[in-house]
Formats: structure tokens, sequence, C-alpha cells
């Protein structure tokens, strides 16, 4: 034991002048720590062989088996610095356009000049008059339904008031707008708007009432009236729901889809309330700021091009205008299918908040449309799609009928206030059935996404430039030409 104990000792004085482990010797201090005590420990004798060749750890390794991260096969997904990066980029970018326009046209923001897009006359109101008046069909119909409910009125003769009532709903406020000299166009265009909602809300009002009375047919030598007639959830049932109550509630509820039970939410959320309505107050302002400062110059300056049919110079005017109006058009957007829509459902306590979906990540057209207005993407699918279907229509073909639709009310909004008929919205709507068979057929993944938004920033400039010109010429240049 004291042999050992020497060779022990003298290993240790042979490496004594080197520092310890625990003064920070490092690994050879601690390895010779080791071998000092391993004798102590085991009994054993030590041999020349482990002392000479001691049991090493493996050299770290900076090494390994992996994929760059821009590659596909690396699964990485974390790029919010670069879109940090682009929110940069783009915020400058745009701040020296702003400058730049503010240096050459000054500063053309005016309150006044909104006011005037609305009212000519400050005593004559008539895009509020024709908003006031549409209770009048809404009446109608609900008279309709009341008097179909208790059997006083036939299915036919309740059909043919109905149509008759939602031609009118179409019909009168076009025929207004045309021919009233004092109403603006911009009243119009929010006339025609309430009247097209009030056309597809009593549309689908008729439609609900009808399946309820149908299906009432049915069970009416049944016990499930009886059950379904409880209190036990408060649940409405038909023909209950005919209360003047129930209607108005549905005409201002943010849906277009009649039922007899919306989902509520418990309480109105008076913080959420007050940032939503901040951001209407913000966003509208904004909006109009952006119009008036940077998108207003740029059509002005468009017209010359297109007088002298300058193809190069009407290129260069559509791209610098497809900034101003994507930006606007997304900003519009978040306004009124967030901002609007939340308000309206807080206050009314309205638990279907699904006003848009993720069309932003749309990989073809029809996505794009079936995901960027739920509300009408609701109805058209309720109310126009499926009926086709069931009636017999191939999918081509019923999806060529809501699209043929939406065209006719694209239309509608446009020319009717304008006083001018050239079709480029419904144009521009038909296209979207060959385009998204283009963009489906050629494109997937990423290089869709592209193409979608592409479409989105080219293709709406586009049909406002054909509408400015031909409002210019037809408005402008025609009474010069005449004088």
């Amino acid at each position: 034991m004291g042999d050992r104990g020497g060779a022990g000792g003298s290993r240790r004085r042979r490496t004594g002048s080197r520092p310890s482990s625990q003064s920070g010797g490092g690994p050879a201090a601690a390895e010779e720590e080791v071998r000092a005590a391993a004798p102590g420990a085991t009994g054993r004798p030590p041999t020349r062989t482990r002392a000479a060749a001691p049991t090493r750890a493996p050299l770290p390794q900076c090494h390994r088996l992996q994929d760059s991260l821009f590659s596909s096969d690396s699964g990485f997904n974390n790029y919010r610095g670069i879109l940090n990066w682009c929110v940069v980029m783009l915020i400058l970018s745009n701040a020296r356009l702003f400058l730049e326009n503010l240096i050459k046209y000054g500063i053309l923001v005016d309150p006044i000049q909104v006011v005037s897009l609305f009212l000519k006359d400050p005593y004559s109101w008539p895009a509020l008059c024709l908003v006031i008046v549409a209770n009048v069909f809404a009446v109608a119909a609900f008279q309709v339904e009341k008097r179909l409910a208790v059997g006083a009125l036939t299915e036919q003769a309740g059909l043919l008031l109905h149509v008759l009532n939602l031609a009118t709903i179409l019909c009168f406020p076009a025929a207004v707008a045309l021919l009233l000299e004092s109403i603006t166009p911009v009243g119009s265009v929010l006339a025609l708007m309430v009247y097209t909602i009030l056309f597809l809300k009593l549309f689908s009002y008729r439609d609900v009432n009808l399946w309820c009375r149908e299906r009432r047919a049915r069970a009416k030598a049944k016990a499930g009236k009886k059950a379904n007639g409880g209190t036990a959830q408060r649940m409405v049932s038909y023909p209950d729901n005919l209360t003047y109550r129930d209607l108005y509630y549905f005409l201002f509820a943010p849906t277009l889809c009649y039922e007899l039970n919306f989902p509520r939410s418990p309480r109105i959320r008076k913080r959420f309330l007050l940032r939503r309505l901040l951001e209407m107050l913000f966003l509208t302002q904004l909006q109009v700021g952006l119009i008036q400062q940077w998108m207003v110059p740029t059509i002005q300056n468009s017209m010359k091009p297109f007088k002298d049919m300058d193809y190069s110079r009407i290129i260069e005017r559509l791209l610098k205008l497809a900034v101003p109006n994507h930006l606007i058009w997304l900003i519009f957007f978040y306004w009124f299918f967030h901002s609007c829509m939340n308000a309206v459902a807080e206050l009314m306590q309205f638990g279907d908040r699904e006003f848009y979906r993720d069309w932003w990540n749309s990989e073809s057209v029809t996505y794009f449309w079936q995901n960027w207005n739920i509300p009408v993407h609701k109805w058209c699918l309720r109310h126009f799609y499926k009926p086709m279907l069931r009636r017999g229509s191939s999918k081509w073909v019923a999806r060529t009928g809501v699209f043929f639709a939406s065209a006719f009310f694209h239309e509608y909004l446009v020319s009717i206030p304008l006083h001018m008929f050239r079709l480029w919205a419904f144009t521009g709507m038909m296209a979207q059935i060959p385009l998204a068979w283009i963009v489906s057929r050629f494109f997937q993944g990423n290089y869709g996404n592209a193409a979608v938004w592409l479409t989105l920033i080219i293709g709406q400039p586009v049909a406002v430039l054909m509408y400015v010109h031909d409002y210019y010429v037809l408005h402008y240049e025609a009474p010069v030409v005449g004088a």
C-alpha cells in the first residue's frame, strides 16, 4: 500500500506544477486527478498500458448532415425577419413616393371636397331618402310571409309577389339614380349598395321561410312539432320568427343568410368595440387622404396618354396607379370586413364572426373568391349554387351562373351611378372563369399564389382607368366638342 501511495504521490508531485482542476486547470488536470484516484478506488496496481494510453473522450464535432435553410427539405419556415424587412422596404419606398407627391402637388387633402361627393345641394339628400324608402320593400316582404304562414295566400301568389318586390328593389333605385340630377355618383353607389344588400337578404328571408313551411307540412302528422316547440333552450320555431323585431335584427346583422336562430355572443365587449370604432375612424380618414393625395393626380395624369394612345405611357401610368390602388383596396378590406362588420356584430351580439378566411394564401383564383368575402360566398352557395345542382345543373354551369350573377351586380353598382354602360366590370368578372382555369392548370403552390396577387394588383387599376377614361370623355370632352 505504501508503494502504491508513493507512486501516486510521486505522480502527483511530477504534475504539481500544473494547476489543479479546482483552480481552473482544464481537462488535462482533471484527467490526472482521475488517474491518481483510480488505484485507491479499485485496489489494483496500475499497469503501464493504462497509464500510457488513457481512454480519451471523442473530440467535439462541428459538422452534421443538414440542409440549407432556404432548401425545401430543411423544414425551416420561420421567415419573420424577412417579412419585417419587406415591411420596412415597403414603408421606405412608399414614403419616398409620398414625399415626391407632396413636393410635386402640395397638400391636396380637402374634407370639404369629400362632402361635395355625397351632396350637390346641402338641402337635398336623395341618397338618404332612397335608403329610408327601402323599409317599404322590407315590410312588404314581411307581410307576404305573414299571410303565407297562415294560409291566406297560396305559394304561387306568394312567389309572384316576392318576385315583383325583389325586381322593384333593383329597378326603383336605378331609375332614381339615372333620372334624378341632384344625386351624386358616390351617393348613388351607397344607395345602390344598400338596395343590393336588401335584395340578397330578402331573397334569403323568403327561401328560409319557404323551407320552414315545407318542413312543417311534412311533419304535420308527427309529434316532432310539439318537441320542437319546447322552450327549454329558448329556440324560435316557425312561424314565431315572423316578427318585426326578428326581421330588423336580420336586416342589420352582418350576414346575408337568414336563420331562425342566429348564434349570439353572451355580452358586448366595450374595449373590443371601442378599438373597432377607432379603427373605422382612422382608416376612413386614411383612405380619403390617399385617394385625394395619391390616386386622383395619377388618374388625371393618365388621361393624356389615353387620348394620344401612347401605349408605353399608358403602361407606365397603369403600374404607377397599381400601388396606391392596391394599398387602398387592402385598407378597405380591413376597414370593412374586420373593423366595420365586427363593430356591428359586437353591438348586435352576433356570434358568427367569420367574415373572411385566409384569401391571402390563395393558390388559385377559385380559392380567392371562396374566401375573401364569406357573407357573399355563403349566400351564393346556399341560395344559388346548391339549388342549381339540385335542379340537375352541372358544377361548371352552376359555377358559371354564380360568376354571371356576381358580374351583373358589379356592373350594376358601377355603370348606373356613372350613367354609362361600358361593361368593363362585367367583363372583368366573367374573365375570372378562364383565368381560374389557367392559374389552376399552369401554376401551382407559390407560383399560383403569386399569380393571384398579380391579378389583384394589375386587374383592378385596369378597370379603374377604363371607367375613368370613358367618364372623362363622356362628361368633359363631349361637351367641349359639341360647343
